[in-house]
């Protein structure tokens, strides 16, 4: 706004009816306000104030605009102090989007009580498994799991996102418990197929620290990872699932952990993150802060499959002695737990 410093010096002049002392309270020179006094004149094209070396006495058009300046000047004073209010007081609307069962499970538990902790926080959560450019969708947060690749984004790790190979003991039971990768061929697999149509292979470990990248002859593939549970649970064969996810079942019974020994959980995490660190609003602040802290507090979502054993199926192994030839050749052809053979 060009006219606000002879607005300030106009309303400062006229209300203390000097300019020294309209001077003293802009901390300037009077010189300074007798210029911007007569710059405010000249744009608006009328004097305001009469002046002569010992008094200054308002113009009529004076005493019309300085009832307005004032309302103006108290208008702006009133837009300045919400915003300062605003960078203490967590107030507004934040935007969120998270992956559906990551959501739902870890993030909108946390929700109800930090909207009554901060009643003037209005929060939209948006449960969506999509890649997301969060600047151009006008989120403030955004939770995916994965490598963040934008470096523009601040990033926040959250926890590791392990992922398993599970079964349901009703499938393993009829089918044997595999205790590594070369058992994995004639067992029926379920993965996610991704959008190019490739999908995701398995990792194991060798002795001596040799990777190997399996990739199942899949009997059933899925666009949604998560829905690879529903697969599992169904009996129809062993999948590759997220620990997180699957960790209820595991606790349940209904689904066991398999070849933890030589499966590799992987590198993936899951991450918070957001688009400034500079003067980051509150109302952005808190949820961040109280998310973080949340997610912190929770000891299953940083579990690895290490911490689990007890939920593992075991290849099935020989009683104490030498086990008959002919005993090990009736298990496989009952169906019941394979022998372990070596990696």
């Amino acid at each position: 706004m060009k006219q606000l410093q002879g607005l300030l010096a106009f309303i400062e002049a006229a209300t203390s009816g000097s300019l020294t002392a309209a001077a003293d309270r802009l901390a300037i020179t009077p010189a300074a306000v007798s210029k911007s006094l007569a710059r405010l004149e000249e744009q608006l094209g009328v004097r305001l104030l009469q002046r002569s070396t010992r008094r200054l006495a308002l113009t009529e058009e004076g005493a019309g605009f300085l009832v307005k300046a004032r309302a103006a000047l108290r208008a702006l004073d009133d837009a300045v102090a919400e915003v300062s209010q605003s960078a203490s007081v967590p107030a507004g609307r934040v935007r969120i989007s998270v992956g559906m069962a990551f959501g739902r499970r870890w993030v909108l538990p946390v929700l109800p009580a930090l909207t009554e902790r901060h009643p003037q926080l209005a929060i939209e959560l948006d449960l969506d498994n999509r890649p997301i450019d969060l600047v151009a969708e006008g989120f403030d947060i955004g939770i995916r799991g994965g490598v963040i690749e934008d470096s523009s984004l601040i990033a926040r790790r959250i926890c590791r996102l392990p992922v398993v190979l599970v079964a349901s003991p009703a499938y393993l039971r009829q089918a044997g418990v595999p205790a590594n990768v070369d058992d994995l061929s004639p067992h029926r697999c379920a993965v996610v197929r991704f959008a190019g149509g490739t999908p995701s292979p398995w990792i194991f470990k060798r002795s001596g620290g040799r990777r190997i990248e399996f990739v199942p002859e899949a009997s059933l593939s899925v666009s949604d990872p998560e829905a690879l549970l529903d697969v599992a649970l169904a009996h129809a064969g062993i999948a590759q699932t997220g620990l997180q996810h699957t960790l209820p079942f595991l606790r349940s019974g209904r689904l066991k952990l398999l070849m933890l020994d030589n499966h590799e959980s992987g590198q993936r995490e899951m991450v918070l993150h957001y688009p400034h660190r500079q003067y980051l609003a509150p109302r952005v602040r808190v949820v961040v802060d109280s998310l973080l802290a949340h997610f912190a507090g929770q000891p299953d979502l940083h579990l690895m499959p290490a911490d689990l054993a007890q939920y593992a199926a075991m290849p099935a192994s020989a009683p104490a002695g030498p086990q008959p030839v002919s005993l090990r050749r009736k298990t496989r052809r009952s169906g019941a737990d394979a022998p372990a053979s070596k990696a």
